[in-house]
């Protein structure tokens, strides 16, 4: 009888298991990137993987510095392309802001999609949550506001995020750093092209908005309303919907004047402000002895 398994030393493996060809497929990419890169770039280790692409530490050669090399899935790669990934990564490389994580380079590299990032000495929103469940009231305002700021550059320079969530947010020397501009553009454009199909779709359901949700097409208020269910999260402790629903639209009766919102199906809001208005907001309701301003 053949024999299906590799002996490493600590009993048979089963070779024939999708987790052991993920594994084998993983470790193929990352040979093939570092030959495609080499000269540029020297890839040390796997930092993380998601439903879209795996993240590597590297250290730059030319610059001397360790940066993260993110890769998109091999299938979502083919979906996407080259020439559009590449267009939308331009778009974003050109947001300059000081809670907005900048990207180095990009590229095609052996069929494979990538692009560079700087390695962020800190952890994400997630990791942070993740720790301690809550944030305190001041923390979780002041994470807002930064982020809503960069969204508010952003959308002045015409890109939507389209997947603000804990893991896009990076917590950085004290302050939020908002990741993976350009890719959510990229990913809406091709949706139902086979993205879905490959198991990727546009957004995070916790965090999207229900127009998003529903395929339509979207601008910066849907990062907003994303924002909104992040900043939940932080004070509250988690993100199940029908909770959000609830508490939001009770909250909503005291201060619905102050943010000029109006409740749609008795739970999330159509939003009339802009970014800036509502990190101003934010801060305008928001008193220096943890109290809030309501009208």
């Amino acid at each position: 009888m053949a024999d299906h398994g590799l002996d490493l030393g600590e009993g048979l493996i089963d070779d024939s298991t999708p987790a052991f060809r993920d594994r084998r497929r993983q470790a193929q990419v990352r040979e093939q990137l570092s030959a495609a890169l080499a000269g540029r770039y020297r890839i040390e280790r796997e930092l993380g993987q998601g439903g879209m692409a795996t993240v590597y530490l590297a250290r730059d050669l030319k610059h001397n510095r360790d940066v993260a090399i993110k890769v998109l899935r091999a299938d979502i790669a083919a979906t996407i392309g080259a020439e559009r990934f590449l267009r939308e990564i331009q778009l974003a490389a050109k947001l300059t802001h000081p809670h907005i994580l900048p990207l180095y380079d990009s590229g095609e590299a052996d069929g494979a999609l990538y692009f560079v990032m700087p390695n962020v000495e800190g952890h994400s929103l997630r990791e942070r949550l993740d720790q301690t469940r809550q944030l305190p009231v001041e923390e979780a305002v002041r994470v807002t506001s930064e982020v809503a700021g960069a969204l508010d550059y952003a959308h002045r320079h015409g890109v939507v995020h389209r997947d603000i969530k804990p893991e896009n947010i990076m917590l950085h020397d004290g302050h939020a750093m908002v990741a993976d501009f350009g890719i959510g553009k990229a990913l809406g454009e091709v949706e139902g092209e086979g993205v879905t199909k490959a198991g990727m779709s546009v957004g995070t359901p916790a965090y999207m908005s229900p127009e998003q949700a529903a395929g339509e097409t979207v601008d910066g208020r849907s990062d907003v309303y994303s924002l909104g269910c992040v900043l939940y999260e932080m004070l509250v402790g988690e993100h199940d919907l029908p909770s959000i629903r609830r508490e939001l639209a009770e909250s909503l009766e005291e201060i619905t004047t102050t943010f000029s919102y109006r409740v749609t199906s008795g739970v999330f809001l159509d939003a009339y402000l802009g970014d800036a208005e509502v990190a101003r907001l934010y801060r305008e309701l928001y008193h220096e002895d943890h109290t809030w301003r309501v009208p």
